[in-house]
């Protein structure tokens, strides 16, 4: 591609990415077609043709089979590596952060997560199932298995006004965490819960914590995957908070 081809595809990219940051193109927006984009930009058709693809490669826009091309819906970030409380990163974005908690007791540690906890069977664990919202929007699930020994007042506390990883945080500084990411196909309540689109899948994250030599808590966390992405890095000297 000759560099005046460059500058053209570059101009046809620019004009999209403008109109929807200056929103005249909403999210779920149809964008002007290759046959549009030739008449007001003045380019080929393969040259729109080509900035449509990028763009959709990139996560701005979206396709639908005999429709046409829309704005994608912007995702969330959240860091990957560093472990943050969901309430603080709601707040950075300058939206407003709540609550929904869905389940709270104590019962028998399950079978799979015995050798984890170190517990014999029959032997109680604290779990919690919790939905966080951004604006009312509901953008993840958290299920949580917390180790009573780590936070023996867990069920006590109002997890409305404060979040689990504040609670931890404090009573079980962590020293080490780990994780797994991938994605997963939803289930009925994720689905309702999330509000998730027709086939849509979430993004999971297993995690599990330590302070010290003692495991905290076995954290699931999903999320719409259309709507959310990790993004993160490290160093040598990173610590951990809990999310």
């Amino acid at each position: 591609m000759s560099d005046i081809d460059t500058r053209l595809y570059m101009v046809v990219k620019n004009f999209i990415k403008e109109g929807i940051e200056k929103t005249s193109w909403a999210e779920h927006k149809r964008v002007p077609s290759e046959n549009q984009l030739v008449e007001t930009c003045g380019v080929s058709r393969m040259t729109a043709r080509r900035a449509l693809d990028e763009l959709t490669e990139e996560g701005v826009l979206y396709r639908v089979q005999g429709r046409g091309t829309f704005v994608a819906p912007k995702k969330l970030h959240s860091p990957m590596l560093e472990i943050r409380n969901i309430a603080d990163e709601v707040s950075k974005r300058g939206n407003t952060y709540s609550n929904e908690l869905i389940l709270l007791q104590k019962e028998h540690c399950p079978t799979h997560l015995l050798n984890r906890f170190e517990l014999e069977e029959g032997e109680d664990i604290y779990h919690s199932i919790m939905v966080h919202k951004e604006n009312d929007k509901p953008i993840q699930i958290e299920q949580r298995y917390v180790n009573p020994k780590a936070a023996p007042d867990y069920l006590k506390q109002n997890f409305n006004q404060m979040t689990p990883n504040v609670y931890l945080s404090e009573v079980a500084p962590l020293t080490q965490a780990e994780h797994q990411i991938e994605a997963k196909e939803a289930d009925p309540f994720m689905r309702v819960t999330l509000k998730l689109q027709d086939n849509e899948p979430v993004l999971s994250i297993d995690r599990i914590t330590w302070s010290k030599d003692l495991l905290v808590s076995y954290c699931q966390l999903f999320h719409p995957a259309s709507r959310f992405k990790l993004t993160g890095s490290f160093t040598t000297e990173h610590q951990l908070t809990e999310l």
